[in-house]
Order: structure tokens, then sequence, then C-alpha cells
């Protein structure tokens, strides 16, 4: 299955939430239009190419039915349906509206007021379909997306290390465990480290996506000293010719302040080796948390310089409008965005399928 109709199918809880509030919105004070159908084709001259004669009805019978179908283009606005079509005028009502909309769909204030403000440019006043909201909906959508999509950079530098970072359950370990076998399938040589020695778990589950995908983890005891871990695996990934070092870490709370200066001490031990490193910091975001994901990027940025971000479990949430507020606000990279626990469920981010997938906006 391509992943943008995975996509579709799984983001169906921020989908229908935006498809029935658009509906109920339009149907609120809107008007049906008369059904729109083609005209009738006009007969084709006779051939010259043919002596077959071709019988004439008489005068008076009645026309045969021409069966008409609408086109791409008119299904797609709304037009040559069954029924009458339900078109409300855009005026300062409804704009309100799709703004609470969009904001309980966590998209956020300001990022609602813009995103209703360029919709109505040009179009205040004009009626509009729920079909050709959608598609204005998603233009602005993918417009606020398309500069943050991009893939995670890859230099010629060895190891290159990728520290990635998260809330307790955001889905770190997972999400390394993906990123190492895709690079690992990509010819890219992968080493783990599983600096989550506090959690036995994230380490064994760290163990079987590296016996998966033919990579590397290096462990230490439970409770071991993250920053010493992190030392050790830069030293085993420069003496192996690695390109990639990826280092899990514990989940931490962004309140929590101890926690994060274990954060930071890693930063500054794994500098000793390479003053540049990390050369990526992953942010891996839980979609679930809603609007906290925005406080959580202010404080991983801030402690640990981070370069990019990934977005996991949009399959269990109505809250996929935090993705467009984070782009507005922040305008950090996303690199990939995650809807199951498959390794082809963590891809590349497409803004437009994001923004197609969201509102439900026809392709």
């Amino acid at each position: 299955m391509a992943f943008f109709s995975k996509l579709k199918d799984r983001l169906f809880k921020s989908s229908s939430k935006l498809e029935e509030g658009l509906d109920a919105i339009v149907q609120d004070g809107g008007e049906a239009a008369a059904a729109v159908t083609a005209p009738e084709p006009s007969p084709p001259p006779p051939s010259r190419e043919t002596s077959v004669a071709t019988p004439v009805p008489p005068a008076d019978a009645a026309p045969a039915p021409v069966e008409t179908r609408p086109g791409m283009f008119d299904r797609l606005m709304g037009r040559g349906e069954a029924g009458p079509v339900i078109r409300r005028a855009l005026d300062d009502d409804m704009l309100e509206q799709l703004e609470e909309l969009l904001i309980a769909s966590d998209m956020g204030v300001d990022t609602a007021l813009s995103v209703t403000a360029n919709m109505a440019e040009g179009r205040f006043g004009k009626k509009l379909s729920t079909g050709e909201i959608k598609r204005l909906l998603a233009n602005e959508v993918a417009r606020i997306m398309e500069p943050v999509a991009r893939p995670m950079p890859l230099y010629p530098r060895k190891p290159q290390v990728v520290l990635v970072v998260g809330v307790n359950g955001s889905g770190k370990t997972t999400t390394i465990g993906k990123l190492a076998s895709q690079f690992r399938a990509a010819g890219k040589n992968v080493v783990i480290a599983a600096g989550d020695t506090f959690r036995a778990a994230a380490v064994e589950q760290l163990q079987v996506w590296g016996e998966r995908a033919g990579v590397p983890v290096l462990t230490a005891p439970e409770g071991t000293d993250p920053a010493s871990l992190a030392f050790e695996a830069m030293e085993r990934a420069q003496r192996d010719g690695a390109d990639l070092l990826m280092i899990d870490t514990a989940g931490r709370l962004q309140n929590r302040s101890e926690r994060m200066e274990e954060l930071a001490e890693i930063v500054r031990v794994i500098r000793k080796k390479d003053p540049d490193a990390p050369h990526n910091t992953l942010l891996v975001l839980d979609a679930t948390t809603g609007q906290n994901a925005l406080s959580q990027v202010e404080t991983f940025r801030d402690l640990a310089d981070v370069t990019g971000l990934v977005m996991t479990k949009l399959d269990g949430t109505a809250r996929g409008g935090v993705l467009v507020a984070l782009a507005d606000r922040f305008g950090l990279p996303i690199h990939a965005i995650g809807v199951g626990e498959q390794i082809d469920d963590l891809q590349p981010f497409d803004p437009e399928d994001f923004a197609r997938a969201l509102t439900g906006a026809a392709e």
C-alpha cells in the first residue's frame, strides 16, 4: 500500500474531525445550489467514409436518453453531483467558526488565525462548498509545511553522530530501530548505542531491531552512566569506520531539570571526541500530546540544539494539526512521520500528502 493511502487511512481521527466540522460550518447558514448537469452533446456529423445508411428516426419520436457524467474537475469542485451542493458565503462568522475548528485540532491560535486569513484573502463574501474549503485549507497547510519538509542530512564525516532525544514514551527507541534499518538497507555502516541505561526493556527492544537490521547495538549494565557509554560508542564507531552512530537516550520530562542535565552531560562528553558532535539531534515527538509538543520543542531545542523533528503516532490522535503549529512556530526540519509499528510506517515527510490526508481534500 502506498504510504499516502496508509497515511490517509490512519489519520482518520484528525481528518474525520476536520471533515465533520467543515461540513457543519458550511451547512450552518449555507444554501443549496442547483445541481449542474453537463449539456447534451451535439450529434456527430454523418460520416462520408461509410456506405451504410444510418437509419433516421421519425420526426415525432422521443430522443434516446443520453447518459452524461461529470468530468474530473467538475467532481472535484463539487459540480455534477446527484444532489444540490451546499455553499456558504465566507464571512466573519464563518471565519470565526473555521478558526475555532482549527484550534480544536491543535493547530494553535496564531497558526489558525494566519491560515484562515490567507484562505479569506480575495475570497471574502464568495460562496464556497465544503470541498472547496478543504482544498483551500490543504493548500495553506502544504504552504506552511513545504519549507520544513527535509530529509535528515548525511555528511561525509565518519562517524556521523545522531543523538535521539524526547520525553518518556514518545517512540525514540522504535524510531532509532527503523531509521537504522533504513540506513543499513541504503548501504550505510550503522552502529547503535543503547544509551537508555535506566530501562532494560529499551535496550532489549534496540537489540531486537539491531538483529533484524544487521546493526550492532552497544550496551552497558543497567544503571551505567549514559555519558560514559556514549563515549565508548564514539570510540567503537571510529575504530570500525562506521558511517553513522545513533545514540538512544533515556526518556525525560522537559520539566525535570536533573534528567535534562544528564542529557547535557552526554553532549559534553561526546564533544571531547568530536567538537562538532552530535551532527544531528533528532527530537522524537508523540502526536497524541497535542500542544504540549510545543513546550517540548522549546526545552529540548535550548538544551540539546535540536536539528530536526520526527513525529510519531499520528495514527492514534485527532491532534494532527499540532505538526502544522510546530512548523509555523519553529521552522525546524521535519524529517519523518510515523503512523504505525512496521518499518515502512516511518517515512520521509511529504507536505502535500500530509495536508491532503489531514484535511480530507481530494487528490
